[in-house]
């Protein structure tokens, strides 16, 4: 339950208290695609960036990744369920397309006072637009600790034919505790969105507009209409400029210059899209924390995923500045700027 008069005049502030993620177990490598697609291991490789990517079992759903994840990042956090306010996920592969996946995910966690909503933000983009509107809940006086999921089982919509897509995505989830916090944490974010960009990154069946059909009585599989269908040139056109500029404008905005950043952590869609944009930032590549190599791209997950495993690699530390950037359908970008809160900070 989540109730708020909206009469609040205190200032809170709000900072990552606990980080979490989690991968299927099974490993599909370069190696093993070119038996489905027209590829090579050496192509991806220089191409993309990606060396193998994960793969969810037929019996597991977003849901259950999410669920794991969380369960990381509540034990990271050192809160139980029962001290969630709000679960908030983005994903666009939902278990069903009602209810809300993130009320699944309370109900396996046991999170009986938290409320619980999806949110759809273009994927990969928008575990960092729904980062920033879970702090609005803690900025208000709304909550104290709001758990965020960014999760998808993404292979779910790839046509392991097409070589544009198949290679480049994989699946998991990646969880992140923001909790009230006594110092700031979440200093300052941008939210983007090109509407007429939208036909770059489409999945053009299974809406309103152009409704599913043709499944195949002898698969179950439904026709490429129903699966993602990606313009790879018009991304790497709009992401090469889009990342940057959306970490630079927050770092203006929040008034640091872009070499005062510790760490970037970058959507994993393609390592090369990754160097170019710290090149233009005029940063070392060295800055990111990349992961794209083990796990492809896994859409919703990638930035909280990267985010977990940076911690757990002793990257981030108390005090570092760490941006957060992703882009992807809609077309859609967004930017988070934190400085990183010790625990200390949680004990209000």
């Amino acid at each position: 339950m989540l109730i708020n008069l909206l009469k609040n005049t205190t200032t809170y502030y709000a900072g990552i208290r606990g980080t979490g993620y989690y991968v299927p177990e099974r490993v599909v490598t370069n190696k093993e695609l070119e038996q489905y697609v027209d590829t090579t291991d050496e192509w991806i490789q220089q191409k993309i960036g990606i060396k193998e990517r994960r793969v969810a079992a037929e019996n597991e759903a977003t849901s259950d990744l999410a669920y794991k994840a969380s369960l990381m990042a509540l034990e990271d956090a050192g809160i139980s369920a029962e001290d969630l306010d709000l679960i908030i996920l983005n994903c666009v592969c939902p278990d069903h397309r009602d209810p809300a996946t993130a009320c699944l995910v309370q109900a396996k966690l046991g999170a009986t006072k938290a409320a619980a909503f999806d949110v759809n933000a273009g994927s990969c983009p928008g575990t960092v637009y729904v980062l920033n509107i879970a702090s609005n809940f803690i900025t208000s006086g709304s909550c104290k600790n709001v758990l965020v999921i960014g999760a998808d089982v993404f292979t779910s919509i790839i046509d392991w034919n097409d070589r544009v897509t198949s290679c480049f995505f994989g699946d998991g989830a990646g969880a992140v505790v923001l909790s009230r916090s006594s110092k700031p944490g979440l200093l300052g974010y941008s939210l983007y969105a090109d509407g007429q960009g939208y036909e770059a990154i489409i999945i053009p069946q299974g809406g309103s507009r152009t409704r599913a059909e043709n499944i195949s009585i002898n698969t179950g599989l439904r026709d490429g209409a129903t699966c993602l269908d990606m313009d790879g040139k018009a991304v790497w056109n709009f992401a090469t400029n889009a990342m940057p500029n959306c970490i630079r404008d927050v770092a203006n905005e929040v008034g640091i210059q872009t070499t005062d950043i510790d760490l970037v952590i970058p959507h994993q869609a393609n390592v090369n899209i990754i160097k170019e944009s710290m090149n233009k930032l005029g940063l070392p590549y060295e800055k990111a924390f990349v992961n794209l190599d083990r796990y492809g791209n896994t859409a919703s997950a990638s930035v909280f995923i990267a985010l977990a495993e940076a911690v757990r690699a002793g990257r981030i530390s108390a005090g570092n500045k760490v941006a957060m950037a992703a882009f992807g359908g809609g077309l859609a970008w967004a930017s988070a700027l934190v400085e990183w809160n010790s625990k200390e900070d949680f004990n209000i």
